[in-house]
């Protein structure tokens, strides 16, 4: 893979990237409730999912997937009701601010939960996969080692995947932190109707959807 390759694919991937979406969504709200550092528990279940996925691509899965309706709209509708229970709970969570615990144990058990609803979220969702399987063999030299090649891309993604969230989660942080209960409470409402937003969306998807 050249050089210019990977910077295009860099430039390509970062509109699609920066773009709020339930993972990122996620980051915020969970930066907003737990602060920074128990946040990136939350990203690295997303990033570990699209790790998952990437693999898909490679294996032709994606194609599969593609092909198969039934297997399309089981994920389609799991996917959906996942966004749709999530963006719930936050329209009904409460104001309070919880911040890290001090205990380790507590930390641990709250961050792995946060970890699996992000990996959960990302990897219900058939759009990623289609998108992927559309966008990332682009970028792909069929002539050269394909695993070197999907790793790269994997890896890139990743990178920029964690900034981004990293990046919402900071701010969700900064903002509950000047506006306290009122800004939680803005901040629960805000991301609980966009996730259900993206539920709504994502039911109404088709694979023949642009």
């Amino acid at each position: 893979m050249s050089t210019a390759t990977l910077l295009l694919f860099i430039l390509a991937s970062a509109v699609a990237i920066v773009t709020p979406g339930p993972t990122v969504l996620l980051a915020m709200s969970n930066g907003s409730r737990h602060g920074v550092r128990v946040a990136c528990w939350g990203m690295a279940g997303a990033v570990l999912a699209d790790m998952i996925l990437v693999g898909a691509v490679a294996s032709g899965l994606g194609v599969l997937l593609a092909a198969s309706e039934v297997a399309f709209q089981a994920v389609k509708w799991v996917g959906a009701a996942y966004l749709a229970w999530l963006g719930w709970k936050m329209l009904r969570s409460d104001a309070a601010f919880v911040m890290p615990a001090d205990d380790a144990g507590a930390r641990h058990a709250s961050g792995f939960k946060l970890g699996l609803r992000s990996f959960m979220v990302a990897l219900t969702n058939p759009k990623a996969l289609l998108f992927m399987s559309a966008f990332l063999p682009q970028f792909i030299n069929p002539a050269a080692p394909l695993f070197a090649q999907y790793a790269t891309l994997a890896a890139v993604l990743a990178l920029m995947n964690v900034a981004t969230m990293l990046a919402y989660a900071t701010l969700g942080a900064q903002l509950v932190r000047a506006f306290r209960g009122a800004g939680l409470r803005w901040m629960n409402r805000v991301c609980g109707s966009l996730m259900m937003g993206l539920a709504a969306t994502l039911a109404l998807y088709r694979r023949g959807a642009p």
